[in-house]
């Protein structure tokens, strides 16, 4: 990648990692924590605290990504790190179940991810635009890997409302970074929002309808792994990071020139393909492993080379095929897909939780899903063509 490139890339890299530090860091002790506050006593409004963000992304994804084509691709995210940050205040000095829950919508209304992968998009050439991809799924991923080691004892010190109130501060850091230091926005075609294009593009949706399942995949595996983490490896909540860091450190040491190969060879969606049966391998393996720690393990390490390398190539492809002057359009309904998968994700992991329930044998019919038109998707032509 260019100097420039790689400013673009970094820069957002980490504005993604300062916007999810606080988000990821809570999630230890937000429900011991939501359910103290007054209104607290009702199950459902807890839940419903800690899943109205993502509704909340799913719903302004498309309108911000169309606002991006517009008026440009950062003062949407500025506008965008603004709002999060009051959303986060607001959470953060609430004292009632009613308030957290405003406060965790507003957050979610500052939805910037159609608007960064569309700037990433911008600013990048075909060839490298996966790794850049894969750059910024890399950094969300070191900022969830270390929020965990780093939230229990910042819950105990500051309290989950402190963090909050924080990852407001955290987000004008990041507004700084968007400013100072990415590099201006390239010049491209803007015009008045256009979504039809988008909606009648059948590659665009099978590219969608993969990140649906991608993440409600992830969500839903989440809600399985600590419990048999614990119980096979004897890792307890807090002590789950050792397997998380190795094993996101080891698949990108695999994935990272597995995405060089691919750009450099136009055979981004060949790979994608190959991903697509190591996940539903990943998950075979991690339904073997529910009682067998040597399955699991691997299971995990398949299925997280698998993830990055999806993470990665799936906006990539989504930008590639969009049209130019409704990228952000497009990049807003493949993230509303995103956080469907995920509220989806949230609902079939609790159906395959329990002592009783089926566990990763029912999370693997997503992948096998996936597989059954994954393989369709058209051969992009040659970047040098696009």
């Amino acid at each position: 990648m260019t100097s420039t490139e790689w400013r673009t890339t970094l820069g957002l890299s980490a504005v993604y990692a300062l916007r999810m530090f606080g988000l990821f860091m809570v999630l230890p002790a937000f429900a011991p924590f939501a359910a103290r506050m007054e209104g607290g006593e009702l199950a459902l409004l807890v839940g419903l605290a800690l899943g109205v963000y993502g509704l909340t992304q799913a719903v302004c994804q498309i309108p911000f990504g169309m606002a991006s084509d517009r008026f440009g691709r950062k003062p949407v995210i500025v506008a965008g790190m603004l709002i999060f940050a009051a959303g986060s205040w607001l959470a953060g000095s609430s004292e009632t179940i009613a308030g957290l829950i405003a406060g965790r919508a507003l957050q979610g209304a500052g939805a910037i991810s159609a608007a960064v992968s569309a700037l990433v998009a911008d600013s990048t050439r075909p060839q490298v635009r996966t790794m850049a991809m894969a750059i910024l799924g890399a950094g969300m991923g070191a900022s969830f890997v270390v929020a965990l080691v780093a939230g229990p004892p910042v819950a105990g010190w500051i309290g989950v409302d402190g963090i909050l109130t924080a990852a407001g501060w955290l987000s004008l850091v990041a507004v700084a970074v968007v400013i100072w230091v990415v590099p201006p926005a390239p010049q491209v075609e803007t015009a008045s929002a256009r979504l039809g294009p988008v909606l009648r593009n059948t590659e665009l949706w099978q590219l969608n309808a993969g990140i649906f399942l991608l993440h409600a995949l992830l969500t839903a595996s989440f809600m399985l792994f600590p419990e048999r983490f614990e119980r096979l490896l004897a890792l307890d909540l807090a002590g789950q990071w050792k397997l998380y860091l190795p094993v996101m450190l080891l698949s990108l040491v695999v994935v990272l020139p597995a995405i060089r190969w691919a750009d450099l060879n136009n055979r981004v969606r060949e790979l994608l393909v190959v991903a697509v049966f190591g996940l539903l391998g990943a998950s075979i393996l991690l339904a073997l492993g529910e009682s067998a720690a040597p399955l699991l393990l691997a299971g995990v390490l398949l299925y997280f080379m698998a993830f990055n390398y999806l993470e990665g190539a799936l906006p990539s492809l989504v930008s590639r095929r969009a049209p130019e002057a409704s990228r952000g359009a497009a990049m807003g309904l493949y993230a509303t897909s995103q956080f469907l998968g995920a509220f989806c994700g949230g609902l079939l992991g609790g159906l395959a939780s329990g002592a009783d329930a089926p566990g990763f044998w029912l999370l693997a019919a997503l992948p096998l899903l996936w597989c059954t038109f994954a393989y369709r998707l058209p051969r992009e032509r040659s970047p040098a063509t696009i």
